[in-house]
């Protein structure tokens, strides 16, 4: 494999619609925590140079985008997806530290966050520094959370005034000491635990 991973740039819109299907795709697998996208708002992104590719040879392999809250506050990666044929490679891990360090020379006083109900993603981020924090440390912006309406989770998230979900919380914040945190694994087990406990508080009949 020649895999690339690079700033998108006009080459690459041709991929919008593809990328789109391959989030939908792995929506439907996965049947939870995935917000849906369309082809005009991934081309957006592209266009703003806030977003990196994955091409194995001209075969679109991954993709992942940055979006910004409250002026540049606070800064977030979406979309991050794999193809079904390059999955268990590592390539997500190498996607996300790419995006991130791009993030942080793009923007370097926001703060990073995400909210997944994925533990690979949590293992990731936890590996990049974030750590677990409530939803009410991330954006109040209004905007970000509406993106969440086509999760199958949202009547969740909007009965709970969009103060806690399936999802967990994470977040980056270069202007604390991140040392301290780091020195401690990350804990799939607990954090598993976590996941459970909150399907069964919030999924029960």
């Amino acid at each position: 494999m020649n895999i690339s991973i690079e700033i998108t740039q006009k080459k690459h819109y041709c991929y919008s619609q593809e990328i789109c299907d391959t989030i939908e795709k792995s929506a439907q697998l996965r049947g939870t925590g995935i917000a849906k996208r369309t082809p005009e708002y991934i081309l957006k992104k592209m266009e703003s140079g806030d977003a990196m590719i994955a091409l194995d040879k001209g075969k679109f392999v991954g993709f992942c985008y940055i979006e910004s809250w409250q002026h540049g506050k606070f800064v977030a990666h979406s979309g991050l997806i794999v193809h079904p044929d390059y999955r268990n490679l590592g390539l997500a891990k190498e996607i996300k530290s790419k995006v991130f360090e791009y993030s942080l020379k793009k923007y370097p006083d926001a703060k990073i966050f995400g909210i997944t109900t994925g533990l690979a993603v949590m293992k990731i981020n936890s590996d990049l520094g974030y750590k677990p924090v409530p939803f009410s440390e991330l954006t109040s912006d209004p905007s970000f959370w509406s993106g969440c309406k086509t999760c199958t989770n949202f009547e969740i998230l909007k009965s709970k005034e969009n103060k806690m979900c399936l999802c967990t919380g994470m977040l980056y914040d270069g202007n604390e000491k991140q040392n301290s945190f780091q020195k401690h694994p990350f804990n799939l087990k607990v954090l598993n635990r976590l996941k459970s406990i909150k399907q069964a508080l919030f999924l029960k009949k």
